[in-house]
């Protein structure tokens, strides 16, 4: 890139090393460089609950089915798609300045929620991974969008405000849930 035999510039060079040869180099060549300390992300572990308690789908085992049998309309797919490139890097939490995770949940919510396959645990899903986010003291989303600007998957903050939406709705159909009626017979 120095001697110019790549048609291409460097537009900034980012490492989680402050003594790493590609940031000197660029420092000496006025490239913007910037040093991410890597320890100061999320722990893993707490992403990892977070899917744990509801990033999956119920999928009968059998066969693969057809391709073509579940019709998926090319606006769902693709948003499906960009929320899935979720890392789980921590880059959003890093950035947020009360620590929120809402932007990984709802990546995490929103590309499993938009798919057919995953409605049968959508409520369920949603209403267990917000709630095992505020039980790992995650915070609140205050709307700032420094976790979309950080996020190096460029994750919309658009996905905040479905899975929002997603969660009122969640709530407001378990708080009117039928009770089951008594169906074992005897005495009540």
């Amino acid at each position: 890139i120095l001697e110019a035999r790549l048609p291409l510039s460097v537009a900034a060079v980012i490492s989680n090393d402050a003594t790493a040869t590609g940031l000197i180099t660029a420092q000496k060549h006025g490239v913007p460089t910037r040093v991410v300390d890597h320890r100061a992300y999320a722990d893993r572990a707490a992403f990892d609950k977070i899917q744990q308690s509801g990033g999956f789908i119920t999928a009968r085992a059998g066969s693969a089915p057809d391709a073509n049998a579940l019709p998926i309309p090319k606006g769902d797919a693709d948003l499906a798609m960009d929320a899935a490139q979720c890392i789980g890097c921590g880059a959003c939490v890093a950035a947020c300045k009360n620590a929120s995770a809402m932007l990984f949940v709802s990546a995490k919510v929103g590309h499993l929620g938009l798919l057919p396959q995953g409605q049968a645990e959508r409520d369920r899903r949603v209403l267990a991974m917000v709630n095992t986010m505020d039980t790992l003291g995650f915070g609140s989303c205050t709307n700032q969008y420094e976790c979309s600007a950080a996020c190096p998957k460029l994750i919309s903050h658009d996905f905040i405000a479905r899975m929002n939406r997603d969660y009122l709705t969640a709530s407001l159909r378990s708080a009117f849930k039928p009770a089951p009626a008594n169906t074992g017979g005897g005495a009540a």
